[in-house]
């Protein structure tokens, strides 16, 4: 099983409640939908870099820590290592800024495909919204 569909599936196997994230979403228009205007790329860099992301997905969080370098790593938390069969608990990888985007490319997870994601933020809060139409929450700390 891979590591995109076990975030996709927890949002079938967590139970619902108000504390709970909505499941991801698919979308087309990313600056209709939120209503912001994505971050610059200059932006992006200084909310980013140096920082983790915790991406919130069905009610638990997958920290990314991404390194001023351009380096990056993840680790997930039980419930979704219970549920990723075949994928490694953590991985690393490389992010960059390219026409006001966040790009990034994991070694192992989500096949090793580079994806790309424009954000809108509100304070530490982000959402994200990912080049296939896909889309979610996240938070951000130093």
């Amino acid at each position: 099983m891979k590591f995109e569909t076990v975030l996709l599936m927890a949002g079938l196997v967590l139970p619902a409640s108000g504390a709970l994230a909505e499941p991801v979403t698919l979308i087309r228009d990313a600056k209709t939908l939120a209503g912001n205007t994505s971050l610059s790329a200059d932006e992006l860099r200084r909310a980013v870099a140096g920082k983790t992301v915790y991406l919130d997905v069905s009610g638990f969080e997958l920290p990314i820590r991404y390194l001023d370098h351009g380096r990056m790593s993840g680790r997930m938390g039980t419930v979704a290592a219970t549920l990723s069969i075949g994928d490694p608990v953590s991985d690393s990888g490389v992010w960059w800024i390219e026409a006001n985007q966040l790009c990034q490319r994991w070694t192992r997870w989500l096949e090793g495909q580079t994806h790309c994601y424009r954000l809108t933020r509100n304070g530490n809060s982000v959402q994200w919204f990912r080049d296939d139409g896909r889309s979610g929450t996240a938070r951000i700390e130093d």
